[in-house]
């Protein structure tokens, strides 16, 4: 494992360990830094709900190493999960799918798909290597809250006892995006830097967009969530330095988060958690961020800002 990497081979082999005697691991992804444990250990993937204070219905994202892991997890592999694993994997995109027999409950939220992606940050992958098997990951802060893209984001979130491996910034910054594959029609149950159109140009066909009575649930799809402690307002394009006015004139302290009109959406979503991270700690009354462009290139940046500012909305 290079220096570069932010992690060396003894932290590997000491994480290895710890996971397999059922503890849990923090770890860098390309997207967040991920809460990991060994995805076939039910007592240790409690742990994970446990720790975070997340619902145990919620069901956590499975990493492996590589696409010839899904004949482990998944109870088939139809051509279109096939396409986007020859394409996306490894990267952000993670793949819903029906689960194999020998998933347990604990990791699908009691559902019977599992969500599954192939990390693409060497020491996510070089971690995955050494342990040999899925670990279950989801985003290493608490419930709800702002997701980390720093390993310093893990330890400010649980400050005692967690074995939290270095990656430096995450490349991507925002989580992954979720696509499901267990209907007849694709469907895009979260946005990220994969959007839905990458999607639909690998498929062939129309992606439809949201969640359905029908479909699963996946992380990160509650109305409220991404959220700050600070309650976050979203204001129009262009009425940041007037909301700003407004609440100092009520006597109220508030920060604020801009969208420059040179912003480009992966630079801005790279920065954004790290960003509300630092606004939450002013002890303002209110973030106010100004809202982002509604093009199609800002859906996850967009979606991540709806949700955090849901109390708002």
């Amino acid at each position: 494992m290079s220096a570069s990497t932010g992690a060396v081979a003894p932290d590997i082999a000491a994480a290895v360990a710890a996971l397999r005697a059922g503890e849990l691991v923090a770890f860098p992804t390309e997207t967040v830094y991920g809460l990991g444990a060994d995805a076939r250990n039910p007592e240790a993937l409690r742990k994970v709900y446990a720790l975070k204070g997340r619902p145990s219905t919620h069901p956590l994202i499975l990493h492996v190493l590589s696409a010839d892991d899904l004949k482990d997890w998944v109870s088939d592999i139809p051509a279109p999960a096939r396409a986007l694993t020859s394409r996306f994997w490894p990267g952000p995109l993670t793949i819903v799918l029906p689960r194999s027999t020998r998933v347990s409950d604990e990791l699908t939220g009691g559902q019977d798909t599992v969500a599954i992606r192939v990390p693409a940050h060497p020491v996510a992958r070089a971690l995955l290597a050494a342990f040999g098997g899925g670990i279950a990951a989801p985003s290493a802060n608490r419930y709800g809250r702002v997701s980390p893209t720093r390993a310093s984001h893990v330890r400010e979130e649980f400050p005692e006892g967690l074995l939290v491996l270095e990656g430096g910034d995450c490349e991507v910054g925002l989580e992954s995006t979720i696509v499901s594959l267990v209907d007849a029609v694709p469907r895009l149950l979260r946005p990220g830097s994969i959007s839905r159109a990458d999607l639909e140009t690998v498929l062939g066909e129309s992606v439809k967009v949201g969640s359905s009575a029908d479909t699963p649930r996946v992380p990160g799809s509650t109305v409220q969530h991404y959220a700050p402690q600070t309650p976050l307002e979203l204001v129009p394009s262009g009425a940041l330095s007037t909301a700003e006015a407004a609440a100092a004139a009520r006597g109220e302290r508030v920060v604020t988060l801009a969208c420059p009109p040179s912003s480009d959406p992966a630079t801005y979503g790279r920065r954004l958690y790290a960003e509300l991270r630092r606004l939450d700690k002013l002890g303002a009354s209110r973030i106010l961020v100004e809202s982002v462009p509604q093009s199609p290139q800002w859906d996850a940046v967009r979606d991540r800002l709806s949700r955090a500012a849901a109390t708002f909305l």
